[in-house]
Formats: C-alpha cells, structure tokens, sequence
C-alpha cells in the first residue's frame, strides 16, 4: 500500500513539474514575443527619426513639397561635419520606394519644357513627344530633373533613336516607351544625385511623322 503512495505521489510530483516547466516556456515565449514587439517597433521608430536628409522625404497631402525640402536641406547642412562621405554615394544610387498609399501623398507635376524629338530606326519617321513626370517626393526630385535635364535629354534621345515606328504607333508600345522613359530619367538622377524619385512619366504630346 505504502509503495502504490509513494509512485501515486512522485507521479504528481512529475505531473506538478511538468506542468511547471510548460508554464514557464509558455511565459518565456510570451516574454519573448513581447520584447520581439517592442524591439520592432522600436527599430521603426528609430528609422522613421533617422531619415537621411540628404534624400527627398514624402510629402503627405496638404504639405508644401518646397518647404519640406528646404527644411530638410537645412538639416542636412546642419548634419553635414558629422556624415562624412555623403557625396560619395551618388556613384551608386537609390531608388526611392513608392508609398504604400499614394492617396495619402502630395503629387508634384512637373513639365519638361523643351520636346524630344529624334528618327526611328529602319524609318524615314521621326518621333516627337513631350513629357511631364511627376513625385511624391519633395521639392529636390524636379530641382534635380531640372538640374540634370540635359543629361536626361541626351539619354532619352539615344534611347528613341533605336525605337521602331511600327511600335510607337500602338498603345502597347506608348506603354513600353513610357516606362523606358521612367526608368531612364531614375537612373540618370540616380548616378548624379545618389536617388531616383520620379514616380510617373506622362505624354502631354506624342507624334509621329
């Protein structure tokens, strides 16, 4: 009788450890995922502070593109004895990503003035477009395609020279060229400035001769 106790008992005793020993790794998961949490949003909140303020910030609605420029170029001249090698950066460049929610951004529309006019390959035509592009970025993304606009120019002009006629006259291939031209004008700002920006590209003339 006493032996049937004593394995009863050191079965509850197991039972009473086990049971110890899932509540303490359920309340290290729990502490776990607590502290994964907190670190998590620690980590967006330092990278929401610690924006680079020598790249163009988003604009939300409502907001001047021109004065969220201006106030981060004033930081990053501020900053600047302390971010050594900025310029250096340019080499490589970024792409800054589009927002998440557009409808939440402030849209800047921007023309280039003069058009683009080149021949097409294998054709007696020509082609002859204007073209607008557009940033959810601040005031330094058309400060910089205005800046580098003949650089701009010079690359789209060789990319149209090898365009087909047969092509461009189709909506299909409207779309092609328009997102050649948008991945042209990032790159360009890209290698000179360090970041793209430019979200859009817009036809306001397109003809072909």
């Amino acid at each position: 009788m006493s032996d049937a106790k004593a394995d009863a008992g050191a079965k509850k005793g197991g039972g009473k450890k086990k049971l110890i020993i899932i509540v303490g790794a359920v309340a290290l998961l729990g502490g776990g995922g607590a502290a994964a949490g907190f670190f998590a949003a620690g980590g967006a909140h330092k990278e929401a502070i610690s924006e680079d303020p020598n790249k163009p910030k988003l604009v939300l609605k409502g907001e001047d593109p021109v004065k969220i420029g201006e106030e981060a170029e004033a930081k990053a001249k501020e900053a600047e004895g302390e971010a050594h090698g900025a310029s250096e950066e340019h080499g490589k460049g970024v792409d800054l990503p589009r927002p998440k929610n557009p409808s939440a951004y402030q849209a800047t529309y921007f023309q280039i003035p003069a058009p683009f006019t080149s021949n097409l390959i294998d054709s007696d035509a020509f082609a002859q477009v204007s073209i607008a592009v557009s940033t959810y970025y601040d005031q330094r993304v058309i400060q910089a395609v205005t800046t580098h606009e003949l650089a701009i120019r010079s690359a789209i002009l060789l990319m149209m020279a090898q365009e087909q006629e047969a092509e461009l006259s189709t909506p299909k291939g409207k779309e092609a060229l328009q997102a050649k031209l948008l991945k042209i004008i990032n790159d360009t700002l890209k290698a000179n400035t360090g970041y793209g920006g430019v979200d859009n590209v817009y036809f306001t003339n397109f003809v072909i001769q």
